[in-house]
């Protein structure tokens, strides 16, 4: 057994920045790189340090420099960095057998029972990938495979992928191409920039009836599923209001639609609940499992209700490294973490104590516009002018890289900064992240204002 003191840390010693940053080796090693790796992420963009290490909730640079870390590795490590149960269980396998392809193994087993017995409802047909987008595309092919149909709604900057139907569904900017047939979007509901230009409780949650009027008109009434993101990820943690999924549950069975719920960002206790969607008391029949999973390894998981489950047969559904031995290793030790440590609870705590803390610094700062979130699930959207709400897009470039300078590895997204903290994270770590946000806020303001 573990430690279970093994991820904590003086707060005083973090942040620890010993340099200027990024470092002279994280440029020299990002120059290096970046002669051939292309595509970076908007993070690295701004600010092209390179990692070498991480513990429990503090990342550590090439040139000596340690971080808070707020992101979790794009809400990755929620268990923390190189948790011990979880490198013992990966190491384990990397010495014992690291592939079979799909045949059986004991860990495989002992994965599948145990993810049977977390998921909602009777979500227990099960396949087993290696990265977020296979198992979106794979839920795509099991709804059309069980109802015949082919058409998908999705919804406005919701964000499933990157191959080709998991683009279709979220064309989340214009750079990732055309959608492909049969794929449409609803509006998002999203109450602080309605997209009906409406205010809530009063629009009766119009967005939900907007979707009849969707399959109605832009439709050819071959429906298989309407897919989406519980709560939004890449757009900012946009939470729908609480009436949203129950009625779009009966919309789904009103139509005879399958409700698809991508909970590869939103699983995992990262919202205070194993799954997203519980918060609702909503079961889907179709659900995806990524991230948090494997702490970190490449592991996802498409589960389909068990009166679907059949389906799986014909879609060609294994794949060359889903569900190998150390994948398998690294969810179950991950499932079981999330047990044993109680991170439900603790990421709803952590997220109850951030969120009042961030609504002091909205009320401080003339650029907050909004700040939300569930559990460890966390955003601050920046505005020009709290009326207007108009996006302020150079303010948030610019806290993202002070903060970072100051020692707060996180995630922008242009005019929103997501907080996606490690759900071990202790609550001083956390404030004094935020304590830095705030700074940093505060410095931009004086610049730009």
């Amino acid at each position: 057994m573990y430690n279970k003191d093994w991820a904590k840390v003086d707060i005083n010693t973090v942040p620890n920045i010993i340099t200027e940053v990024p470092g002279p080796k994280s440029k020299e090693y990002h120059d290096r790189a970046s002669q051939y790796m292309k595509g970076y992420s908007s993070q690295v963009r701004l600010f092209p340090v390179a990692f070498e290490s991480g513990k429990g909730c503090v990342l550590s640079d090439v040139d000596g420099n340690d971080y808070i870390d707020f992101s979790s590795g794009i809400y990755v490590t929620g268990l923390g960095h190189c948790h011990p149960k979880i490198s013992e269980a990966v190491a384990l396998y990397a010495n014992k057998l690291m592939n079979c392809h799909d045949f059986t193994t004991k860990i495989k087993m002992d994965l599948l029972e145990k993810l049977a017995e977390v998921t909602q409802g009777d979500l227990n047909g099960i396949q087993l990938y290696d990265s977020g987008t296979t198992a979106v595309e794979a839920g795509l092919r099991c709804a059309r495979a069980a109802t015949g149909k082919f058409e998908f709604i999705s919804f406005w900057r919701d964000f499933h992928g990157k191959t080709m139907g998991s683009v279709s569904l979220a064309m989340v900017d214009s750079t990732q191409g055309m959608r492909a047939p049969g794929f449409y979007q609803a509006p998002r509901p999203n109450c602080y920039r309605c997209p009906f230009k409406l205010n809530y409780p009063e629009c009766k949650c119009h967005c939900v009836d907007f979707i009849e009027d969707v399959i109605a008109n832009e439709t050819s009434q071959q429906l298989a599923a309407i897919v989406l993101e519980p709560i939004q990820g890449w757009n900012g943690s946009v939470i729908p209001p609480d009436e949203f999924m129950p009625r779009l549950r009966k919309l789904c069975d009103k139509y005879g639609i399958l409700l698809f719920a991508d909970e590869v960002l939103t699983g995992m206790a990262r919202t205070g609940k194993m799954f997203c969607m519980e918060h609702w008391d909503t079961v889907p029949d179709i659900t995806t499992i990524g991230k948090g999973f494997g702490n970190g390894f490449p592991v996802t998981a498409m589960c389909i209700s068990d009166k679907y489950k059949g389906v799986v047969e014909n879609i060609s559904a294994s794949s060359s490294y889903g569900g190998n031995p150390m994948a398998c290793a690294a969810a179950l030790a991950s499932l079981e973490v999330i047990e044993e440590e109680n991170l439900c609870e603790r990421s709803e705590h952590l997220g109850n104590i951030m969120l009042e803390r961030m609504k002091k610094i909205k009320s401080d700062h003339p650029i907050v516009g909004d700040v939300r979130g569930k559990g460890c699930l966390l955003a601050i959207e920046l505005v020009k002018d709290k009326r207007t709400k108009e996006a302020f897009e150079e303010a948030g470039k610019l806290v993202y890289q002070k903060a970072f300078e100051k020692g707060l590895a996180w995630v922008p997204s242009k005019s929103t900064l997501r907080l996606s903290p490690p759900l071990i994270m202790e609550d001083e770590m956390a404030l004094k992240g935020l304590d830095i946000i705030d700074e940093a806020i505060g410095e931009v303001e004086r610049d730009l204002l």
